[in-house]
């Protein structure tokens, strides 16, 4: 499937609205369809387990120092963003990993970050204590003190919704977000029911308060599903992503899916081209998902050729991640590289 060949969509409104926003760490970004001047790198390397064993902090500080961005790392506060949906300690496909969240707080205070953080704020349970102890994740926490941030409940403050394409005229972070450096997306590799692929962008969801935006934000899937993940990532501007793909999930996803063993990790600073890179490495042409095509330019770059490839290389897998079989997604099927 040809790169450059025009692609239709339901949602004309994703192409339209503001055409300079700020993006990345802040520089200001022209969104061009042909994606000039748009250029990121990503960096693929190979994890076979979680267990400590498999050096996965070592892997993934590896993979930090190739992308060029570990030594701007030292003396930052960091704000590490896993998903975390449901309660599932037998479910490694559901949630980013204890042991991958915790393998990434290791790289980065070896990098010498002056504080490493985790925050979330699960989009279907109310009870987030519940879902860190059912998913294992607060044994992690307890046992690493690691500080963690309830962004379903923290103070919030609006800011200006730089893109607009869910027609809300601002949007409310959590306070917390405002005195770290360095935002982190650090999402489990699933497919998604509605939206195609969840990954970095889309994990940013769980920044958004539930105490404004409902469980499980409900005024932002009204709104729109691809519309919200452009507006809320240009809003929280993450600066890094890091992906969980040991274990991923295809079929059913977010929740009801089931484990695909991936063996991957996938890292780097422009979320759109980490997303990009990993839907080729799941056997899908980023082209062909509304949220990444409508990213393109305006946000990052999606085009293989934009985007250089460090550590392994790319190639879709002998068998595409399977997706729900359902007569709305079948527009899905077409995604397929």
């Amino acid at each position: 499937m040809s790169e450059d060949r025009p692609l239709l969509r339901r949602r004309t409104v994703l192409y339209g609205g503001a055409a300079t926003i700020c993006a990345g760490a802040g520089g200001a970004v022209v969104w061009s369809r042909n994606e000039r001047g748009v250029r990121a790198s990503t960096h693929v390397a190979r994890a076979t387990s979680y267990d400590a064993g498999a050096k996965l902090e070592t892997v993934i500080r590896d993979g930090l120092a190739t992308l060029g961005v570990a030594r701007s790392l030292a003396g930052k506060r960091v704000l590490l963003k896993p998903n975390l949906v449901e309660p599932g300690r037998d479910a490694p496909h559901v949630n980013t990993h204890p042991g991958f969240l915790r393998a990434v707080v290791e790289a980065l205070r070896r990098l010498d970050c002056r504080e490493v953080a985790v925050g979330e704020g699960p989009g279907h349970m109310r009870d987030t204590q519940l879902v860190l102890e059912e998913s294992g994740l607060d044994a992690v926490l307890s046992a690493d003190r690691i500080p963690f941030i309830d962004l379903n409940h923290d103070e919030t403050h609006p800011v200006q919704n730089l893109l607009g394409l869910t027609g809300l005229g601002r949007l409310h972070l959590p306070r917390s977000l405002r005195r770290f450096d360095v935002i982190v997306s650090v999402p489990k590799m699933k497919t998604h029911h509605w939206a195609g692929v969840t990954l970095s962008m889309k994990n940013l969801f769980g920044v958004m308060p539930g105490i404004v935006y409902g469980w499980p934000k409900n005024v932002l899937h009204v709104q729109g599903i691809a519309e919200s993940i452009l507006d809320i990532t240009a809003a929280v501007r993450p600066q890094l992503a890091i992906v969980d793909g040991v274990v991923a999930m295809e079929g059913d996803g977010p929740i009801l899916g089931v484990p695909r063993k991936a063996n991957l990790v996938v890292m780097g600073a422009s979320c759109v081209a980490v997303d990009a890179t990993c839907a080729r490495l799941m056997g899908f042409d980023p082209l062909e998902i509304d949220y990444l095509k409508a990213a393109s330019g305006r946000l990052g770059p999606i085009r293989s050729g934009h985007i250089e490839q460090r550590g392994e290389e790319v190639r879709p897998p002998e068998r595409p991640f399977r997706l729900l079989a359902h007569p709305l997604l079948e527009r899905f099927r077409k995604a397929r590289l």
